[in-house]
């Protein structure tokens, strides 16, 4: 008779702790990016209002289709925060963990300083991150200026892809 395929757990130990105090409920979050969606809604309806969402002679305006679709966004918006803030469900429930938290700004944050540093220094200077490898700084050093001088070489030389650029590539020329 054969047996039935055992599963194997292995624990992760860089895994957050299970005890870590909750930052934020599921409510609040939930109340909060409703909020937001509904101003992206209210700026994008207000754009396309401005813009023209009137049916002229030869068809729809530029703003006509995006405007409506700003209406709907803003209609589950709506929709969105009243069920969250009438029923109340998830105002009990974690969100999210002050360690998992950490382990997500360990991610996010060098993901944001590479967008702000991409529009100085260029995706190749920018492309640069050792926090969350814990790898040893000339390793990390030399894996960027690597990685950075085969990526300019294969996209820029070779394909002639246009990318973003800053100072340093403009010293050598580019």
């Amino acid at each position: 008779m054969p047996t039935p395929e055992t599963e194997i757990i292995v624990e992760d130990p860089t895994a957050p702790a299970d005890d870590s105090p909750s930052v934020v409920s599921t409510r609040t979050v939930e109340i909060v990016v409703s909020l937001m969606l509904l101003a992206l809604a209210v700026l994008l309806g207000y754009d396309n209002w401005r813009t023209g969402i009137a049916w002229a002679s030869d068809g729809p305006q530029a703003g006509y289709f995006p405007f409506y679709l700003g209406l709907i966004l803003a209609a589950a918006s709506l929709y969105g925060l009243v069920t969250a803030l009438v029923t109340g469900a998830g105002a009990g429930q974690t969100f999210v963990t002050r360690a998992q938290l950490s382990r997500v700004m360990q991610v996010f944050i060098p993901t944001l300083l590479f967008c702000l540093l991409t529009q100085w220094l260029g995706l190749y200077v920018a492309s640069f991150m050792r926090v969350v490898g814990r790898i040893a700084l000339w390793k990390s050093l030399l894996t960027a200026f690597l990685f950075a001088a085969i990526m300019f070489v294969t996209f820029d030389l070779a394909f002639d892809v246009i990318m973003p650029k800053g100072p340093l590539e403009a010293a050598f020329g580019y």
